[in-house]
């Protein structure tokens, strides 16, 4: 049977410009896109079976089990259906990569590659407004009064792990973690590795890669 559905995967470090490049997917390809984070937290303040396991290592600083990241994450998976969607910023270790690939096959894994200098740079000028989570940059997404949300006025705050030296140990601890996870879908030949400075140098690729990608898997089976 023919299929139009699409299943890929989005890594990247942190500020890498993950945010952006799903964003512009979604709305180019029409993919449902699903952040295992963002179902993680939804989860706790709605209080739900699954939230309140995760709530138990959140609070304590502790990543939450595979296993009950894996029953988020294919629970969403089910409700989207035979639609095509992107997994951002997931799976992050060897286990999560091999337990989705046994359930849901990809057709593509998408890698951003931008330069620790550049995430550091970027990461300096962010702004947060804390309770919506919305992020400014000081150079390119600047706030329409500085210091202040865009929406609601309210102060925007810089965070302490944004700090530079945090920031730079945090980019190690990334890679090392992920170094498994990227091995692993090369030598499944899934992996893609799209390099810039900018989001304006990385996303013509993407789209170029997707465009392609996409009207392949219409006309193959899965």
């Amino acid at each position: 049977m023919l299929t139009k559905v699409f299943r890929m995967v989005m890594l990247g470090a942190p500020a890498s410009g993950k945010g952006t490049i799903s964003k512009r997917i979604v709305d180019k390809f029409g993919f449902v896109h699903i952040s295992p984070g963002d179902m993680l937290r939804l989860n706790v303040v709605h209080n739900t079976e699954l939230g309140k396991k995760a709530k138990k290592f959140m609070n304590e600083g502790k990543l939450v089990p595979d296993d009950i990241v894996m029953k988020c994450v294919l629970s969403r998976i089910t409700e989207v259906g035979n639609k095509s969607w992107m997994l951002d910023g997931f799976p992050r270790t060897l286990a999560q990569a091999e337990r989705l690939s046994a359930s849901e096959p990809l057709h593509a894994v998408i890698n951003l590659e931008v330069p620790h200098d550049v995430i550091i740079e970027r990461v300096k000028g962010r702004w947060i407004h804390l309770p919506s989570g919305r992020v400014y940059n000081v150079g390119f997404n600047d706030p329409k009064v500085p210091g202040k949300d865009d929406v609601t006025g309210e102060d925007l705050v810089q965070r302490d792990d944004d700090k530079p030296e945090v920031v730079a140990r945090r980019l190690q601890v990334y890679e090392e973690m992920l170094r498994p996870v990227l091995d692993y879908y090369q030598k499944q030949e899934l992996i893609t590795n799209f390099k810039g400075r900018t989001t304006a140098e990385i996303w013509p690729q993407v789209e170029k890669f997707l465009l392609e990608k996409t009207r392949s898997a219409v006309a193959k089976r899965v």
